[in-house]
């Protein structure tokens, strides 16, 4: 769960790193990235279904606020192409879905095809400093 906060919400940056960071959030603020996931050993940090949270970039700065809007658990296995779509990364197919996602969770500690996964589907509601006129 994060402890920092931005106007009392939560404060959460997408990826493992800045550069990934950068393009995820460039992703939601382009509208194509709904959906996001990570190792469900990791908890929920956070998360609930109605609860606005806010996004950073790799600089530190609040970019905007989302909102969940669902929250399941799956199987990497089960992951569907509907929801590997929503996740808006690369081709938005579920093959470059598997392959990119394999390689985050081994890189980030582990990766097995039957690990539980928290899958979250999110909508924008605030765009904050550049480009805030949405």
């Amino acid at each position: 769960m994060s402890t920092e906060t931005w106007n009392g919400l939560e404060v959460h940056r997408f990826g493992d790193g800045p550069e990934l960071a950068d393009e995820l959030l460039h992703l939601v603020l382009e509208g194509k990235k709904t959906a996001t996931c990570w190792d469900a050993a990791e908890g929920l940090k956070g998360a609930e279904v109605g609860k606005p949270w806010a996004v950073k970039n790799s600089a530190g700065d609040i970019r905007c606020v989302l909102e969940t809007v669902e929250l399941t658990q799956r199987r990497f296995d089960e992951v569907d192409a509907r929801f590997a779509s929503d996740e808006g990364e690369d081709d938005r197919t579920l093959v470059s879905w598997r392959a990119g996602h394999e390689a985050y969770f081994t890189r980030n500690g582990g990766f097995a095809p039957d690990m539980l996964l928290n899958c979250e589907r999110f909508r924008l509601v605030q765009i904050v400093g550049e480009g805030a006129e949405r």
